[in-house]
């Protein structure tokens, strides 16, 4: 009940608005979400990268018109650019959000979306580094799939996200386990229904499971996005079982979690890439990462007290 009326917030445009503009959430937000401005997510990321690699998202979603959308892609541009320049692209890629880039507009969305992704693309393959895909709620998933194909035609290494928690998800993985096929698996975000989603974590752990065997066990690239010790400790064993090397898969984790087992990960030998996010319009983002996990919760509301 908690998760879902997190996720119910999350879509309020009166709490989002009110959050955003609210000086005492902006301290305990910092924890998830490196400032609201370019530089600041270079230097965040450049720190990172000392040990890590990076995914920058430059936040921000379900845009209402073109020139938003247009908007967001040029902050891209900008972002590989600096990347380029100040010589991170060998350690530090782009994830963009299809829906930041006009992918729900009427009419033209999913057109637009993938145009302006390839321009994200083309720039980043000139720069040097990588774009993966993020997946939003389930009415996008097969509009997404279909943009990620369009895009691996020119720029094969794009990568895509799937979501455990989908009960479609074990035969997407199959699909995408192809040679040379970059896929983030993590476990899903978003509210959704039980006929397309398992509700229980029981049953989205045992799906994680079962997607990472076919990830594992294909020839592509998996990017294990968990925090989960134990799915961790599986993922380790089944790149064991399948004869993966250290440099064939990685790890993922979100900015602000788990800190210390991400640089334990990588003390170890491991790839690790940290999912770090920059922007004004965190608010969806974040009250997505408390619907994840309580402890978020406990955290921010710890926070919130200690400031009065």
């Amino acid at each position: 009940m908690l998760r879902s009326a997190l996720l119910s917030a999350a879509r309020s445009p009166m709490l989002r608005s009110a959050a955003e503009h609210s000086a005492l959430a902006r301290p305990v937000v910092n924890r998830f979400v490196a400032g609201t401005d370019l530089d600041r997510a270079l230097t965040v990321a450049r720190e990172l990268a000392a040990d890590r690699l990076v995914s920058v998202d430059y936040l921000g979603e379900n845009t209402e018109d073109r020139a938003q959308a247009d908007a967001a892609t040029e902050v891209y541009l900008a972002l590989l650019d600096r990347l380029g320049a100040g010589g991170l692209a060998d350690r530090v890629e782009v994830s963009i959000k299809l829906s930041a880039l006009g992918q729900a507009l009427p009419g033209e969305g999913a057109a637009l979306a993938t145009d302006n992704a390839a321009r994200i693309c083309a720039r980043a393959e000139a720069v040097g580094t990588t774009v993966t895909v993020d997946m939003e709620d389930h009415t996008t998933t097969d509009t997404t799939l279909d943009t990620v194909r369009a895009l691996r035609g020119d720029w094969p290494g794009t990568g895509a996200v799937l979501q455990a928690y989908l009960r479609r998800t074990e035969a997407d993985c199959a699909a995408l386990a192809g040679p040379g096929s970059r896929v983030r698996l993590c476990k899903g975000a978003y509210d959704e229904p039980a006929s397309v989603a398992f509700r229980e974590r029981a049953e989205v752990d045992e799906s994680y499971r079962r997607c990472l065997r076919v990830l594992m066990g294909g020839q592509g690239y998996p990017m294990v996005a968990t925090h989960d010790p134990a799915l961790i400790e599986h993922a380790s064993a089944l790149a064991a079982q399948t004869g993966r090397l250290p440099d064939r898969f990685e790890f993922q984790m979100l900015y602000g979690v788990r800190p210390d087992a991400q640089r334990d990960l990588a003390a170890a030998g491991h790839r690790v890439r940290v999912y770090l996010p920059y922007g004004s319009a965190w608010f969806p983002y974040f009250m997505r990462r408390l619907g994840e996990r309580p402890a978020n919760v406990m955290f921010f509301l710890r926070s919130v007290t200690s400031r009065h």
